[in-house]
């Protein structure tokens, strides 16, 4: 849609505002390439895979669709040898997140590849543009999975846009509609990211135990906390409010190794391996047991998330949705 088309649609090539974030698990390349061949952009999160793995992840969707798709790495942990692949395999879009971008922006950019790095605070979105990065992702508080600051996404966007212009804005949290995508343009940004309506999407790797505890819940089912640290210690973070956060909370939310159900079992994969209480994994397919005790991540716009559907479907409701309303907004008044 011509009207929805910003300046950062033509550097990342891509037809829409819309970026799909880079959800953990989730973040398969059915979805990424889906998303990407439906006009918006594909992200794989990559930070936990092993080198080859992470090549078969990127060729697995370049097989899938022939759009721009980029990936992510968690600053946070070693990922340079991710990022070599990333880079050896020329991909043209590398998202960063939760750690200084310095030490990493000239590899990509002597790659060739742009660099977005996702920021929480006015300060690191001014350090990331002082560091060189191409785009800034202002993530705002309501965000599900990972939460980098604790400031709103309507406050910090329109505060970073002034203070690293020209360079562009993606707004991220508690976006998942059509409204959410033109509010943003609106602010400032150049793009939205949504993640939270991508993990109800057909393609997202997640347990339909999952997907249907989205789809019941609303904003205020969901709670920042650090409960679910196994893997990733001190990173707040936004899930639903299940039972091992409430015998948590209730038992005064202690640290490792008092918390209630320490060590529990609470799911095996599809291949054995069991999964414990506290762990910072999502269900995923193939999964059994109590799954709605691990972590399900939602940012508070799981309330706009109402069925499962195509990736596609989603990138088409959202944009036809944000061209209404940004035509709405034009009208004159009667």
């Amino acid at each position: 849609m011509r009207r929805l088309r910003t300046a950062l649609c033509g550097r990342l090539g891509i037809d829409l505002p819309i970026i799909q974030a880079p959800v953990g698990s989730a973040a398969v390349p059915e979805l990424v390439a889906a998303v990407s061949e439906a006009g918006g952009l594909g992200m794989l999160a990559l930070t936990w895979q092993n080198p080859d793995q992470a090549r078969q992840s990127i060729r697995r969707t370049r097989e899938l669709t022939t759009r721009p798709f980029g990936a992510n790495v968690v600053l946070d942990f070693p990922v340079d040898d991710v990022l070599t692949v990333c880079l050896e395999e020329k991909l043209p879009i590398i998202s960063t997140f939760w750690g200084d971008p310095s030490p990493v922006h000239s590899r990509i950019q002597q790659a060739g590849a742009l660099h977005l790095h996702t920021i929480g605070d006015l300060a690191e979105a001014v350090h990331a543009v002082t560091a060189g990065v191409d785009v800034v992702v202002a993530q705002g508080w309501e965000a599900g999975g990972h939460v980098r600051g604790g400031t709103t996404t309507m406050s910090l966007v329109p505060a970073v846009v002034d203070a690293v212009g020209p360079v562009p804005v993606v707004a991220a949290g508690g976006i998942a509609d059509g409204r959410g995508v033109a509010a943003a343009l609106a602010l400032g940004a150049q793009a939205a990211m949504l993640g939270t309506r991508f993990l109800a999407a057909d393609e997202a790797a997640t347990h339909e135990v999952y997907r249907q505890h989205l789809i019941a819940a609303t904003g205020a089912d969901t709670v920042h906390t650090l409960c679910f640290d196994g893997g990733w210690p001190n990173a707040p973070h936004r899930a639903l409010r299940n039972t091992t956060v409430r015998r948590w909370q209730t038992a005064g939310s202690p640290p490792a190794p008092l918390r209630p159900g320490e060590g529990d079992v609470v799911a095996a994969d599809a291949s054995g391996q069991e999964h414990h209480r506290y762990e910072d994994l999502m269900p995923l397919p193939g999964m059994t047991g109590d799954l709605a005790a691990m972590a399900l991540y939602a940012g508070q716009s799981v309330s706009l998330v109402h069925d499962v559907s195509p990736a596609a479907r989603v990138l088409r409701d959202i944009a036809g949705q944000a061209a209404a309303t940004i035509d709405l907004l034009r009208s004159p008044a009667t």
